[in-house]
């Protein structure tokens, strides 16, 4: 697999290594959101002037925009885990209002993806938080219906182009019933905190200006950020496993990726490509990721570089007995192998 050493070595030894990167450093977590939120602020300025010149120009600067979004979630992300601060108060609220400029709501999110973060890996608890991912045998066993709409989902156009935007357009809006109250009333305070985001900026440049660069503007935070959750948990050598054999180590190192990104690239995306260190310990700031990552030869795992995570694109269903990700093509060797053994 992955893993370089073995991932045994890291069996008894990772959670006194990680205690040390733990601790989130006040002025480091409001620096972050000066240097982002300020410029976040002046591109939005600029773009307004652009509009007059060339909606073009607006665009390219709406790239920019999206890029610092993406920062910003990450922020969000980690008030989720209660890693930005050390109050879970300030975690909370500041939590809560970034929840309004990248469009979810704090609460819900935070729910949902406390899921994820226990589950990823496990092929029997699939399905919350996660990338819906089917083994051979069940599409196999699928109905018509039910093997066109998976088809549909796992289309990159449908998966990284139109679906995000509906995401934090439209189901980000509905809060789950399964959910308690405190995550369902998160989705209506979001609600109103976008309501009075969104009739202020349009009081002051127009209805239809803000939608001009607002649009543009989720569209490539939230592609970027399904296309980054997709590659960290959809790539060669992943590690997924029945709950009774599911290990939660290997299930950090091994199923979910180091995605190396240049320098510019990681501060956007808020050092997040270290995913295998923030699964096992997701108490660790994003400031402290790479240097986790840095000084200990036990997270040091095989990469996924950029132009290897585009074959991520080919995958579509796991292989239980060879315990990889196939494409559609492999279904027709597949159906005259064995069946695979029972869960």
């Amino acid at each position: 697999m992955n893993a370089v050493p073995p991932v045994k070595s890291a069996q008894k030894s990772w959670r006194k290594i990680v205690a040390k990167y733990q601790a989130p450093d006040y002025f480091k977590s409001i620096w972050q959101l000066v240097n982002t939120l300020i410029p976040y602020g002046i591109l939005w300025v600029i773009m307004v002037w652009s509009l007059n010149i060339s909606y073009w120009l607006t665009l390219v600067f709406a790239i920019l925009a999206g890029g610092m979004v993406v920062r910003l979630f990450i922020f969000f992300h980690d008030c989720g885990h209660g890693s930005f601060f050390r109050s879970n108060m300030a975690n909370y609220w500041v939590g809560s209002i970034l929840g309004v400029l990248v469009f979810t709501p704090f609460f819900h999110w935070r729910q949902s993806h406390a899921v994820h973060h226990a589950t990823a890996g496990n092929l029997d608890k699939r399905g919350t938080g996660d990338v819906w991912t089917l083994t051979i045998d069940e599409y196999l066993n699928a109905s018509a219906w039910r093997r066109f709409t998976y088809r549909i989902y796992r289309n990159p156009v449908i998966m990284f182009g139109i679906g995000p935007v509906l995401m934090f357009l439209f189901t980000h809006r509905i809060p789950s019933r399964k959910f308690k109250s405190r995550e369902r009333n998160s989705v209506h305070w979001t609600n109103l905190g976008l309501v009075i985001y969104i009739g202020l900026m349009s009081w002051v440049i127009g209805f239809k200006d803000f939608w001009l660069i607002q649009l543009p503007i989720i569209w490539v935070a939230s592609t970027a950020g399904v296309w980054l959750f997709y590659v960290q948990h959809q790539f060669e050598d992943v590690y997924w496993e029945r709950a009774k054999n599911w290990d939660f180590v290997r299930a950090g190192l091994e199923g979910s990726s180091f995605y190396q990104l240049p320098k510019a690239l990681q501060w956007f995306t808020g050092n997040i490509g270290f995913h295998h260190i923030h699964h096992l310990s997701p108490k660790i700031p994003n400031y402290l990721l790479e240097k986790c990552h840095r000084e200990n030869k036990i997270f040091q795992v095989k990469p996924v570089k950029i132009l290897a995570s585009l074959k991520s694109l080919t995958y579509r269903l796991w292989d239980e007995r060879k315990q990889r990700l196939v494409n559609y093509q492999y279904l027709k060797q597949y159906r005259f192998k064995t069946p695979a053994p029972n869960p």
